[in-house]
């Protein structure tokens, strides 16, 4: 059985890597953001809650732009919607407590740890084309 922290650890990286993720077009995060549109009673007034362009909306909900982490931070900060709702679908839709913006500033660091970690991960894997082209070469060479 595994330990509450362990747990809890695991739940973590599946969200930063969802949060990372979330500059696809994916269809489950582009239905709950119609929800807020709806809520919000319409493109417009939604964009101007969150100070964004009508456009972008409208783009994101039609999947001609990729949603952005930008698009998920607005939405969590400034409206109280749960980022665990709006990425994974899961747990409550709004935040009510006092601790939302602690929330946000967690999203970040996860999305700060994610992009480093793809960067190292495209770090290794020059690293290991180099070493493939290089093994190729000497035995061009051998041969």
């Amino acid at each position: 059985m595994r330990r509450p922290f362990l747990q809890i650890l695991s739940k973590r990286a599946n969200f930063a890597k969802n949060v990372y993720n979330c500059n696809m077009s994916d269809e489950a995060v582009v239905k709950r953001i119609k929800v807020i549109v709806k809520e919000h009673g319409g493109q417009l007034a939604l964009a101007n809650a969150i100070g964004v362009d009508q456009g972008f909306i409208s783009k994101v909900i039609n999947q001609k732009q990729d949603i952005s982490y930008y698009l998920i931070r607005k939405l969590c900060f400034q409206l109280k919607y749960s980022p665990e709702w709006l990425i994974l679908g899961t747990g409550d839709k709004m935040i009510h407590k006092p601790d939302s913006a602690k929330l946000i500033t967690e999203i970040q660091m996860l999305r700060t740890e994610v992009d480093i970690l793809h960067a190292r991960m495209r770090a290794y894997e020059i690293q290991l084309q180099e070493i493939k082209d290089h093994n190729l070469t000497d035995k061009q060479k051998a041969g």
